[in-house]
């Protein structure tokens, strides 16, 4: 055995509860609905948490008539990986619960890895998840956990919607990333570890000073993650989710009533106040970002967007001008100095964060996807929409930079377009997140 493994025989008591079958029962039933026989997905490190987590998630789905899988990946980045990851598929596999190791290649050292290493560790589970046909993807972020990320957004100066630290359940546009344990403290998860004689390995990134995580824990010194301090962050990231859900449903439930989206990727607004938090929102639809821009530089524009605006601005990648002949209000398209550059016409690319192939569609190897650009000009008698908006839209071409198909707009004909399908599918137009209350 790995000598980072600990084991029920050797660990020392944790001084709590194990958490049993029915109390992970009553935590992941407020991130309903499920499936009926519901699959699964587990991100599983190895270590103490996501272990706990894969027992405890096995036993329900189980329980559901249902089934989980869990994903490990091998991340590459220090000697070792390979191994711990094939111990921990090996451990996960005598306890009955199928498990995949998924081994990243291009993925080094370097500036913010711990950043990078998370997306790609993402990236390649929600892969593995969209094959084995799972919507629903658990992750073992506790309450220690939650209240660290409660100190990092604090500190960044986040606002009301950062406090409320991670979401129970968030989506993306393929899963639904659900944490049931984010009130549970980590002693209570090594505990039920110890209680069924599961071991686990002890991740040395988490206690590597080199990473803000690793100091907030050490110099907060709760071992157990139930101190005061932990309950207290805790609980205020769970009123602040409540406040944030609700705001979002505000934003969702104006940006349904004042705000025309399009299927070619931009939107157009009224020439009326907007509220702050639906301006953020479709900034952050129309421009593909992950997170939602500050409100700071929100502020000037939502009270006079006529005076703030004038004849166009750019804010956090999206551009905003009057709508001209679109109609009298404002027209929010994508900024073209932040569209990314071409990339491979695989099947299922997300392009710029907001347009993505269906998974029917085929790879197309000879062929990438990128901006229209200064093409545009040569369609401009095949769409009645403005110039700016038209840049922007996705564009296929060949390895000789040949334009082939305009998707958006049908060019050139049926046929050409069928296989080269783009939807306009960024992060749904809300913060991005709801919140489970315990």
């Amino acid at each position: 055995m790995d000598p980072r493994i600990k084991s029920g025989d050797d660990v020392e008591r944790y001084g709590a509860e194990p958490l049993t079958d029915t109390e992970f029962a009553t935590l992941i039933a407020r991130l309903a609905p499920f499936v009926s026989h519901p699959k699964l997905g587990l991100a599983v490190s190895g270590g103490a948490d996501s272990m706990a987590m894969a027992v405890l998630a096995a036993d329900w789905a189980k329980s559901q008539g249902g089934a989980a899988i869990a994903f490990i990946v091998d991340h590459g980045l220090r000697p070792g990986s390979a191994q711990e990851a094939a111990t921990a598929a090996a451990a996960l596999r005598r306890l009955g619960i199928a498990a995949t190791i998924l081994t990243l290649t291009d993925l080094d050292a370097g500036s913010a890895m711990p950043a990078r290493a998370r997306m790609a560790r993402f990236a390649a589970i929600e892969a593995a998840c969209m094959d084995a046909g799972i919507i629903d993807l658990l992750l073992a972020h506790h309450a220690a956990d939650q209240a660290e990320t409660v100190i990092m957004r604090s500190l960044r100066g986040s606002g009301p919607a950062g406090l409320a630290g991670m979401a129970a359940v968030s989506e993306t546009a393929r899963l639904r990333i659900l944490r049931p344990l984010l009130t549970v403290a980590a002693g209570r998860l090594r505990a039920t570890l110890d209680a069924r004689g599961v071991g686990w390995a002890e991740d040395p990134t988490n206690v590597d000073g080199r990473f803000t995580r690793a100091r907030l824990r050490a110099a907060r010194g709760d071992r157990q993650g139930d101190g005061p301090a932990t309950r207290a962050l805790t609980a205020s990231a769970q009123a602040d989710g409540l406040t944030r859900a609700t705001a979002e449903a505000a934003a969702a439930n104006w940006i349904a009533a004042h705000a025309t989206i399009r299927p070619e990727g931009f939107a157009l607004l009224p020439r009326c106040p907007w509220p702050i938090d639906a301006l953020a929102a479709l900034l952050r639809m129309i421009s593909g970002a992950q997170h939602l821009p500050p409100t700071d530089a929100l502020t000037p524009i939502v009270g006079d967007p006529a005076g703030a605006i004038g004849g166009g601005i750019c804010i956090a990648g999206v551009r905003l001008l009057p709508a001209g002949r679109l109609g009298p209000g404002f027209l929010l398209c994508r900024e073209a100095a932040a569209i990314a550059g071409p990339m491979a016409a695989t099947s299922a690319a997300n392009w710029d964060g907001r347009f993505r192939r269906p998974g029917t569609c085929p790879a197309l190897p000879d062929e990438t996807i990128a901006a229209l650009g200064a093409d545009a000009a040569r369609l401009r008698d095949w769409s009645t929409l403005p110039s700016v908006v038209l840049e922007s839209l996705p564009a296929y071409r060949s390895a000789e930079c040949t334009l082939i198909a305009v998707p958006s707009l049908g060019w050139p004909t049926p046929e050409m377009v069928l296989p080269r399908r783009m939807l306009f599918h960024p992060a749904r137009p809300a913060a991005g997140a709801t919140f489970a209350p315990s």
